[in-house]
């Protein structure tokens, strides 16, 4: 196995600038403009191309820091979600963190612990972390939403998957945690996150690995989610798929290395 560089630091300690429009990223607006035909990696266009993604609404929270941000959120009541969850569940990680992994939603685990990323899923996250030579500490983690959505089947909690409208409500506090944090990059894991990052509703098998640029010029890396892996039963298959998402986010260390 190749020698994994040394990617450290991953906090900064002076403004990284953001990518120049020379680079081979592409703009969510470019990806949503191309040909289809011609082969190229593209994204499911928007059904509404003039409006920003949810994460990067304009209308955002306000809150100066993580902490009033997070305790503002402590309260919210923009959708519905918060009535049946145990709480909220908030990101964590430091706000020097150059990377950003944004998931879909609290599992069962998580809900009860008020932590991201502590059940099967955050394991097995971890794990491919490590092996991708990434610290999960020096990383900020968060979600889509905030709040758990499940199905009650008897006494166990089944996972729900959140709902466009209370993805769009949710972003009010993503959107908020991106500008506080500025991170240099930001990964996507799975569906639900790439809908708020990107407004786009499909189009993470084809852009998986490839890195856009967000209306805020900030790198953003897309690949499936951990829990994915989880619900694979053939072994063979999901051993190939766990190699393909470490390979996903090896991609974190050259890319942050690009940005230094």
């Amino acid at each position: 196995m190749a020698e994994i560089p040394n990617l450290s630091p991953f906090f900064r300690e002076h403004p990284t600038p953001k990518p120049d429009q020379g680079m081979s990223s592409r703009t969510l607006t470019e990806i949503g403009n191309d040909d289809h035909s011609s082969g190229s990696h593209t994204l499911a266009r928007s059904t509404n191309r003039n409006r920003p993604p949810p994460a990067f609404q304009p209308d955002s929270a306000g809150a100066p820091s993580l902490r009033a941000l997070h305790a503002e959120a402590e309260s919210c009541e923009r959708c519905d979600l918060y009535r049946h969850a145990t709480q909220l569940v908030f990101g964590d990680g430091d706000t020097r963190a150059r990377v950003v992994l944004v998931g879909e939603q609290p599992g069962d685990e998580e809900d009860l612990k008020g932590r991201p990323f502590v059940g099967p899923a955050g394991h097995l996250l971890d794990e491919c972390l490590k092996e991708a030579g990434i610290d999960r500490s020096q990383c900020y983690v968060t979600n889509a939403v905030k709040h758990f959505k499940f199905e009650q089947r008897g006494k166990r909690r089944l996972h729900a998957r959140p709902n466009s409208g209370e993805v769009q409500r949710c972003a009010w506090w993503l959107g908020a945690e991106l500008r506080l944090i500025d991170p240099d990059l930001i990964v996507a894991m799975g569906a639900t996150a790439f809908y708020a990052l990107t407004g786009r509703t499909s189009g993470v098998t084809k852009e998986r690995g490839h890195v856009l640029l967000t209306p805020r010029g900030t790198r953003l890396l897309v690949t499936i989610h951990p829990s994915y892996l989880l619900r694979l039963r053939d072994r063979q298959e999901a051993d190939q798929q766990q190699r393909a998402f470490v390979s996903d986010l090896h991609k974190i260390g050259e890319i942050l290395g690009e940005a230094t």
